[in-house]
């Protein structure tokens, strides 16, 4: 092989062993989905994380999921301490029980710690991490939800896991009241639910994506444990 043809080469391959734990899961559930398995997950029950992704990365493009939050973390180096699930939206908003098929196929399939399931979203896949803890709270530990919003209704359901709420305080695109008005639901219904409201100062609706870049949000999740 020609020298100017090696360093090609080596670097598809390279790049493909990176991420050879990584792989796309196709007809298998409504929503297909990106799933990256630890290495030790064979001998040991690992935790479970789910990626809610906004509206821009719907679609039918599986890679387009890839393009920021949690799988665009990890593509950086991001280390993650458990099954990292990423499914994509075709169109329109989350579809709660539909998250739930994908949650029981990885539960069906892989050695999960159902003691260690959390949610985490941004924009409308913060709507969709509050929907799904709105209506499947006895399914998760705990969930973040970034630059979103849920139903005030849930705001009981809500109150019996714990939940970071987070949001820009310059985010013109789904402003602040959307996280505020649930939290205050939670509140009103248990003043002593385990919900946290951060509000970041000059956070818009595209900054906050650093945050799944940073080990604040994972090491709260993952220190979360049910009963």
């Amino acid at each position: 092989m020609k020298l100017k043809h090696l360093f090609p080469s080596l670097f598809i391959f390279i790049y493909s062993f990176s991420f050879s734990q990584l792989k796309p899961v196709k007809n298998k559930t409504t929503y297909p989905f990106w799933i990256n398995i630890p290495e030790k997950e064979s001998s040991e029950k690992q935790p479970v994380l789910i990626f809610l992704h906004g509206k821009s990365l719907s679609g039918t493009n599986l890679n387009r999921v890839r393009r920021y939050g949690v799988l665009y973390a990890m593509d950086k180096g991001k280390k993650i301490p458990g099954i990292v699930v990423a499914p994509q939206l075709a169109k329109g908003n989350w579809n709660p029980d539909k998250v739930l098929e994908v949650l029981e196929y990885v539960k069906k399939n892989y050695n999960v710690d159902e003691s260690r399931i959390y949610v985490c979203g941004m924009s409308l896949g913060g709507y969709g991490t509050l929907h799904f803890a709105g209506k499947h709270a006895d399914k998760i530990t705990a969930a973040v939800a970034i630059c979103g919003g849920g139903n005030v209704s849930d705001g009981c359901k809500l109150a019996t896991i714990p939940l970071w709420i987070q949001h820009g305080d310059v985010d013109y695109i789904v402003p602040m009241s959307e996280s505020k008005k649930v939290v205050d639901a939670i509140k009103k219904c248990n003043e002593n639910a385990d919900v946290t409201f951060t509000i970041i100062k000059g956070g818009n609706h595209g900054n906050v994506e650093r945050l799944f870049h940073e080990d604040a949000i994972y090491d709260w999740l993952f220190k979360q444990k049910r009963n």
